[in-house]
Protein backbone atom coordinates (compact mmCIF):
# COMPACT_ATOMS: atom_id res chain seq x y z
CA UNK A 1 0.00 0.00 0.00
CA UNK A 2 1.19 3.73 -0.58
CA UNK A 3 2.19 5.48 2.07
CA UNK A 4 2.90 9.48 1.05
CA UNK A 5 3.69 12.55 2.69
CA UNK A 6 2.95 16.23 0.88
CA UNK A 7 3.94 18.67 3.25
CA UNK A 8 4.83 23.12 2.69
CA UNK A 9 7.96 23.71 3.47
CA UNK A 10 9.82 27.41 4.14
CA UNK A 11 12.33 28.42 1.95
CA UNK A 12 14.50 27.59 5.05
CA UNK A 13 13.36 24.03 5.23
CA UNK A 14 10.70 24.44 8.14
CA UNK A 15 7.58 22.62 8.33
CA UNK A 16 6.42 24.27 11.43
CA UNK A 17 7.60 26.73 14.09
CA UNK A 18 8.87 25.31 17.12
CA UNK A 19 5.02 25.97 18.95
CA UNK A 20 3.63 23.99 16.43
CA UNK A 21 2.32 27.10 13.91
CA UNK A 22 2.80 27.08 10.37
CA UNK A 23 1.85 30.79 10.14
CA UNK A 24 4.58 31.32 7.35
CA UNK A 25 2.77 29.06 5.08
CA UNK A 26 0.32 31.30 2.73
CA UNK A 27 -3.38 31.38 3.69
CA UNK A 28 -5.32 28.88 2.13
CA UNK A 29 -2.42 26.85 0.41
CA UNK A 30 -1.27 29.48 -1.98
CA UNK A 31 -1.78 28.41 -5.05
CA UNK A 32 -2.28 25.02 -6.42
CA UNK A 33 0.33 22.48 -5.53
CA UNK A 34 -1.69 19.36 -6.17
CA UNK A 35 -2.79 19.07 -3.13
CA UNK A 36 -6.56 18.77 -3.78
CA UNK A 37 -5.78 16.14 -6.59
CA UNK A 38 -3.09 14.39 -3.92
CA UNK A 39 -5.95 14.29 -1.39
CA UNK A 40 -8.52 12.68 -3.65
CA UNK A 41 -6.43 10.25 -3.92
CA UNK A 42 -5.88 9.22 -0.61
CA UNK A 43 -7.99 6.98 1.70
CA UNK A 44 -6.89 7.99 5.08
CA UNK A 45 -4.78 10.33 6.59
CA UNK A 46 -2.19 9.43 9.41
CA UNK A 47 -1.53 12.58 12.47
CA UNK A 48 -0.13 12.60 15.28
CA UNK A 49 -1.83 14.40 18.71
CA UNK A 50 -0.34 17.52 18.29
CA UNK A 51 -1.09 17.91 14.83
CA UNK A 52 -4.89 16.82 15.35
CA UNK A 53 -4.93 19.71 18.30
CA UNK A 54 -3.50 22.17 16.16
CA UNK A 55 -5.98 21.19 13.17
CA UNK A 56 -8.68 21.51 16.08
CA UNK A 57 -7.71 25.70 16.27
CA UNK A 58 -9.09 25.72 12.67
CA UNK A 59 -12.00 27.69 11.92
CA UNK A 60 -13.19 24.38 10.03
CA UNK A 61 -11.95 21.10 9.73
CA UNK A 62 -10.25 21.07 6.58
CA UNK A 63 -10.58 16.98 5.73
CA UNK A 64 -14.09 16.81 4.99
CA UNK A 65 -15.41 13.34 5.62
CA UNK A 66 -12.17 11.94 5.02
CA UNK A 67 -10.96 9.26 7.62
CA UNK A 68 -8.27 10.04 9.89
CA UNK A 69 -6.10 8.11 12.04
CA UNK A 70 -4.87 10.23 15.32
CA UNK A 71 -1.90 8.17 16.69
CA UNK A 72 -1.67 8.69 20.14
CA UNK A 73 -0.86 6.57 23.37
CA UNK A 74 -3.21 8.41 25.34
CA UNK A 75 -6.87 8.77 25.41
CA UNK A 76 -7.85 11.49 22.65
CA UNK A 77 -11.02 13.74 22.84
CA UNK A 78 -12.13 13.70 19.65
CA UNK A 79 -16.08 14.88 19.99
CA UNK A 80 -14.70 18.12 18.95
CA UNK A 81 -14.28 16.78 15.08
CA UNK A 82 -17.82 17.63 13.51
CA UNK A 83 -18.73 16.02 10.42
CA UNK A 84 -15.70 14.13 10.28
CA UNK A 85 -14.83 10.55 10.28
CA UNK A 86 -11.52 10.35 12.77
CA UNK A 87 -10.72 7.48 15.03
CA UNK A 88 -7.43 7.07 17.38
CA UNK A 89 -4.86 4.02 16.87
CA UNK A 90 -2.11 2.90 18.53
CA UNK A 91 1.31 1.53 17.73
CA UNK A 92 4.59 1.02 15.36
CA UNK A 93 4.31 2.68 11.99
CA UNK A 94 3.90 -0.84 10.72
CA UNK A 95 1.41 -1.99 12.87
CA UNK A 96 -0.41 1.11 11.74
CA UNK A 97 -0.24 0.17 7.90
CA UNK A 98 -1.13 -3.27 8.58
CA UNK A 99 -4.37 -2.32 10.76
CA UNK A 100 -5.56 0.41 7.83
CA UNK A 101 -4.55 -2.23 5.13
CA UNK A 102 -6.78 -4.76 6.49
CA UNK A 103 -9.70 -2.64 6.99
CA UNK A 104 -9.51 -1.73 3.64
CA UNK A 105 -7.30 1.51 3.06
CA UNK A 106 -5.05 1.70 -0.19
CA UNK A 107 -3.51 4.59 0.04
CA UNK A 108 -2.33 6.43 3.15
CA UNK A 109 -1.08 10.49 3.71
CA UNK A 110 1.32 10.71 7.08
CA UNK A 111 1.56 14.14 8.34
CA UNK A 112 2.70 16.13 11.39
CA UNK A 113 6.52 16.29 11.72
CA UNK A 114 6.69 13.56 14.34
CA UNK A 115 4.48 11.15 12.62
CA UNK A 116 6.70 11.90 9.61
CA UNK A 117 9.83 10.95 11.27
CA UNK A 118 8.30 7.93 12.78
CA UNK A 119 7.05 6.19 9.02
CA UNK A 120 10.43 7.81 7.90
CA UNK A 121 12.84 5.76 10.37
CA UNK A 122 10.25 2.65 9.52
CA UNK A 123 10.94 2.56 5.88
CA UNK A 124 7.40 2.59 5.35
CA UNK A 125 6.88 5.80 2.92
CA UNK A 126 6.84 5.70 -0.85
CA UNK A 127 6.24 9.17 -2.10
CA UNK A 128 7.38 12.41 -0.40
CA UNK A 129 6.23 15.33 -1.73
CA UNK A 130 7.38 19.28 -0.41
CA UNK A 131 6.70 21.92 -1.38
CA UNK A 132 8.68 24.69 -1.11
CA UNK A 133 7.03 28.42 -0.34
CA UNK A 134 8.52 31.72 -0.68
CA UNK A 135 8.83 32.40 3.11
CA UNK A 136 11.48 32.03 5.76
CA UNK A 137 10.62 30.35 9.25
CA UNK A 138 13.20 32.24 10.70
CA UNK A 139 13.49 35.15 12.59
CA UNK A 140 16.29 35.94 10.81
CA UNK A 141 16.10 38.80 7.61
CA UNK A 142 15.37 38.26 4.30
CA UNK A 143 18.33 38.22 2.15
CA UNK A 144 18.89 41.26 0.06
CA UNK A 145 17.89 39.57 -3.02
CA UNK A 146 14.19 37.94 -1.57
CA UNK A 147 11.30 40.21 -1.58
CA UNK A 148 9.59 37.56 1.18
CA UNK A 149 8.04 38.98 4.27
CA UNK A 150 10.08 37.61 7.19
CA UNK A 151 8.31 35.97 10.16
Amino acid sequence: MPVSVFVGASVDGFIARTNGDFDFLPEGGGEPHGYDEFMASVDALVIGRHTFEKVLTFDAWPYGDKRVVVLSSRPVDLSAVVGGAVEQMAGSPAEIVSQLAASGAHHLYVDGGITIQRFLRAGLIQRLIITRVPAFHSSAPCPATCSCATS
